[in-house]
């Protein structure tokens, strides 16, 4: 590294730009490379409301917009219950159609879970708890039985964690 060259740490630093000089025989070529400033990722849990949840910059450092991003992943977390527990398919429908049916609700369930899981990633604590609560919402409206007293086998088979 040059003398005018500066690393900074991953704190809040950038690197400008780093200029390495290549001598290949009697050619020399200069090529710059620019790192541009990354956005801090925590790895560990952390409280507050500025963070990145899903999507680049949303929901920011807006209050509102962060209440909005709990709000979403909650409601993500109960609709992931609900298709647990849900039975649309009639007995006698055509086990074709049905099964396409089944195919699309599953794949349905399985990326609204990788959303909740991506989302409960930006390892914000308000984030976690809204997820965990949606789930916990969702288990005792469709699956505990608690407000459903319907017998209805669920269309789709449960997901099994086998460990």
């Amino acid at each position: 590294m040059a003398s005018g060259d500066t690393m900074m740490p991953h704190h809040g630093g950038s690197v400008s730009s780093l200029t390495s000089a290549c001598t290949t025989g009697s050619s020399t070529s200069t090529s710059s490379i620019h790192v541009h400033r990354k956005a801090l990722t925590h790895m560990t849990f952390f409280w507050g409301h500025t963070t990145e949840v899903l999507f680049k910059g949303w929901p920011g450092s807006s209050s509102g917009m962060y209440a909005l991003a709990l709000i979403f992943v909650f409601v993500l977390a109960v609709v992931v219950e609900w298709f647990n527990y849900c039975s649309i398919i009639k007995p006698g429908t055509n086990k074709v159609a049905a099964g396409f049916f089944r195919t699309g609700m599953h794949a349905v369930r399985t990326g609204l879970s990788y959303m909740v899981m991506l989302a409960v990633m930006s390892f914000n604590g308000g984030i976690f708890l809204a997820a965990v609560g949606g789930h916990a919402v969702g288990f005792s409206l469709f699956g505990s039985k608690v407000f459903n007293k319907s017998e209805k086998k669920p269309d789709l088979p449960p997901i099994n964690l086998k460990c």
